[in-house]
């Protein structure tokens, strides 16, 4: 007997990005299509945000089914990000995956967006067991699979890495844009950085902080005869060497023999240098998510519905609650033995 193709539409809104994801469970990607709220001016802004996905879901969920050249009635389920993320962005990807399963009776499958950007990882660079190093706009974490879910040894205390690198730039007026050229803005201005300035650098065990950093590097912006390149280099330094720091000692702890690198911070390829040489220093071998599924997309929460789905996790629409503080180390991950 053949056994039915399982075919998982996954759709992903936590924050600036609505994408809408098709994935088989050999892991083939049918379709991946996204658009991406762009404020005029600050940060993200959730209710424009949130207005932004509401506004071009539809098209970007006809666009994916048209991409994978299949119908809906060939889907066999819907995926949704349910959390972490920015409440009113989370609700507008779930009023659509809760219409999409009510309407064609779909089993609906709840995924967490931090374990969609571990599984996707993953099943794209083909690590089996890593010390898990994420790094996006709003997470900061390093963690590993053990007992039934993925631990976290290490993380931010305050705020994330990747918004930590975007509020600096942009309180300097080097942003928007934050990526110029295919880096960061603050990797780009450090390029021509000669000199290190003494800046806060602030590691407890595997934790670390970065408010402090922040609003040091900001007052030193503004004494004079500091150069804004000086100051990019040395703010990227510590801000990287911190991370690099606690994962050496979750790795140290973990005896692990690979790393993996995921989230939107970690395209850097400044980043993503200091990671390999610290895993080289531990005989462990570096796996870099690929850039284009580094970032916030539909893909990893359709993926990880299908791990769901396999292993017979659904949830009642009427259940599908958001949960914008849903951390990672709270999720079973029963399709790992």
């Amino acid at each position: 007997m053949v056994s039915k193709r399982t075919i998982v539409l996954g759709i992903e809104s936590t924050a600036h990005t609505f994408g809408c994801g098709i994935v088989d469970d050999e892991g083939n990607i049918l379709a991946d299509v996204r658009s991406v709220y762009v404020p005029e001016k600050g940060g993200i802004h959730p209710r424009e945000a949130a207005q932004h996905h509401s506004t071009h879901c539809s098209e970007v969920v006809k666009k994916a089914l048209a991409e994978a050249h299949i119908s809906i009635d060939k889907v066999s389920a819907i995926a949704i990000a349910l959390g972490p993320g920015l409440g009113p962005c989370l609700r507008s990807g779930a009023v659509i995956a809760r219409a999409l399963a009510v309407h064609f009776s779909k089993p609906l499958l709840p995924v967490n967006h931090a374990v969609a950007h571990i599984e996707i990882g993953k099943m794209l660079t083909g690590a089996k067991d890593p010390l898990i190093v994420y790094v996006s706009g709003g997470n900061t974490i390093i963690a590993a699979f053990s007992g039934g879910r993925y631990r976290v040894f290490g993380e931010t205390l305050d705020i994330a890495l990747g918004n930590c690198l975007d509020v600096f730039a942009r309180k300097l007026g080097l942003a928007p844009p934050y990526i110029i050229e295919g880096l960061h803005v603050v990797d780009k201005y450090a390029e021509k950085g000669e000199k290190i300035i003494d800046l806060p650098y602030v590691v407890k065990g595997e934790d670390l902080s970065y408010s402090g950093l922040l609003t040091a590097a900001l007052r030193k912006a503004r004494e004079p005869g500091v150069r804004i390149e000086d100051l990019c280099l040395s703010f990227r330094e510590n801000a990287y060497n911190m991370l690099v720091e606690a994962a050496e000692r979750a790795l140290a702890h973990t005896k692990k023999k690979e790393v993996l690198l995921t989230g939107g911070v970690g395209a850097s390829p400044i980043l993503q240098g200091k990671l390999k040489l610290m895993a080289k220093e531990h005989q462990a071998k570096l796996y870099i998510t690929p850039k284009k599924y580094m970032g916030d997309n539909g893909v990893m929460i359709a993926w990880t519905g299908v791990l769901l789905y396999k292993s017979g996790i659904t949830v009642d629409v009427k259940e599908s609650f958001i949960k914008q503080r849903w951390r990672l180390d709270e999720v079973d991950i029963p399709w790992i033995s």
